[in-house]
């Protein structure tokens, strides 16, 4: 028998005094200031990156060049940036496409191994450009292909740890005859020569100016503007910026004055009454920035928006109207730019939740013939991850339907047809079309999952990826 059981006294005294530790530390528990914040759980919050910038340690950019037996392709035809040469996902002139591929699907050219993400491939003089994650070197790998049978011309690496969050790569590149330009998914910028793979420049957005790398890594696809490189950091001080294509260094800053910060968009060029300029989703808002002239970088209007993350980039109808989407229950909102006596302005004009109206988790709308298409978010009730096919007013013209969704796969225009592959790796084939879904063919063309990076098509050779393989397939008509 222990003492507290043979003394009553003593053991009221002891419950006495551990109930009153108790109220206290519950007390104390309820009243003090929470050390952890209750959010909604966002895929790729946990255990994502620390993003601390005194942490971050200087990466030799110039890298290692490794040299291949790969040959360029002599098959004409380019595509040269995210979403193609006019930034719209439509080929303009492509060689007849099949309207069928039969049982046994479109050819399978060659395919590649990939490190996990969602990059998506350019295309420019026979040669193939991604950026790659090599998780054995654990280094972001600028990697040129032959687009003829796949074979590796050359590769540049330099070493940075990446973590597994949702995929790694996840940006496309640009590319000219004079530059090619890379964003890895810490923020890295990379400027190559594209023959040669010999280095040119390189800019840590994070390091240099700031910058804060979004949830799952960057997104943001870099722009070539003739001479100059477009980017948007997001930093305390610098919005957006343009570099000089020769040597990296800044041309023009444009000020961060909103104090918004990097989004996974992408900037797009566009004008607006005579007015040539840059437009940029930003977490925050949406801006207007002049592209060339002695305004060159001023901001020349802008909107709050308090989406929290932006992949699909703005798409401007040609008429100062501009859509703009968002996931993760934001939805879609448009708004109309207009210029009095040289000074612009922007209001909007509705905007809706994805239950609403049309959005856009991943991957851009696409504007066609006065209408846009998009496939929707997984939010968006009835309609989730249905194809669909808006007026601009926001009024739905169709859609899939219930028994066809494609989850969040990447989706492009030619030859009046519409490529869409979904999560798995099947590719499915439409008719454009102004009245309804059309389905021509579909075809499972990769094996794997999260086939979210998007497609490229030059000639009748389209390129997809799930998150580690890439093919090339023959889309062709059969003569």
């Amino acid at each position: 028998m222990n003492n507290v059981s043979r003394y009553p006294i003593l053991a009221a005294l002891t419950g006495l005094v551990t109930l009153l530790a108790a109220v206290t530390v519950s007390w104390q528990w309820l009243a003090a200031p929470s050390i952890f914040d209750i959010e909604m759980r966002l895929p790729g919050k946990d255990g994502a990156p620390a993003r601390s910038q005194a942490a971050r340690q200087a990466v030799d950019l110039v890298g290692v060049f490794q040299a291949f037996d790969g040959v360029p392709s002599v098959c004409e035809g380019s595509w040269p940036r995210f979403r193609g040469p006019d930034f719209d996902n439509i080929v303009k002139e492509s060689a007849p496409l099949a309207d069928h591929w039969g049982a046994s699907g479109p050819p399978i050219l060659w395919s590649v191994e990939l490190g996990e993400g969602y990059a998506g491939p350019v295309v420019w003089n026979g040669r193939v450009y991604l950026l790659d994650y090599d998780e054995e070197e654990r280094a972001d790998a600028i990697r040129c292909l032959s687009l003829e049978d796949g074979r590796e011309i050359w590769r540049r690496f330099y070493y940075v740890d990446v973590k597994k969050n949702h995929g790694m790569s996840r940006t496309v590149p640009a590319v000219t005859d004079d530059m090619l330009v890379t964003i890895g998914p810490r923020c890295h910028v990379v400027c190559l020569d594209p023959v040669t793979g010999g280095f040119r420049w390189g800019i840590d957005m994070q390091r240099d100016y700031g910058a804060e790398e979004p949830l799952w890594y960057t997104g943001q696809c870099p722009l070539i503007d003739g001479s100059r490189v477009i980017l948007a950091p997001g930093g305390p001080d610098v919005l957006m910026m343009a570099v000089d294509g020769e040597t990296g260094e800044p041309v023009w800053t444009t000020p961060n004055t909103p104090g918004w910060k990097m989004s996974h968009s992408s900037v797009v060029p566009t004008t607006i009454a005579g007015r040539y300029m840059y437009v940029y989703s930003a977490v925050g808002g949406v801006v207007g920035v002049a592209a060339d002239g002695p305004e060159a970088g001023a901001l020349l209007w802008q909107i709050p928006w308090n989406a929290r993350v932006i992949a699909p980039s703005p798409v401007p109808l040609g008429d100062g109207r501009i859509f703009i989407a968002a996931g993760y229950g934001e939805g879609g909102m448009m708004i109309r730019v207009q210029e009095n006596g040289g000074v612009f302005s922007a209001e909007v004009l509705y905007r809706h939740g994805p239950r609403e109206g049309l959005a856009a988790e991943q991957h851009t709308p696409i504007y066609y013939d006065g209408l846009l298409y998009s496939i929707m978010p997984k939010d968006a009730g009835a309609l989730r991850s249905q194809f669909v096919c808006y007026d601009p007013d926001g009024t739905l013209v169709w859609s899939s339907g219930q028994a066809q969704r494609f989850g969040l796969g990447p989706f492009l225009f030619a030859d009046g047809k519409c490529y869409i592959l979904g999560d798995t790796g099947e590719l499915t084939m439409l008719r454009i079309s102004r009245t309804a879904y059309e389905e021509l063919d579909r075809a499972q063309v990769l094996h794997g999952h999260d086939a979210w990076g998007p497609i490229a098509l030059v000639g009748d050779r389209m390129l997809l990826r799930d998150l580690t393989q890439m093919v090339c397939i023959s889309v062709g008509a059969v003569s």
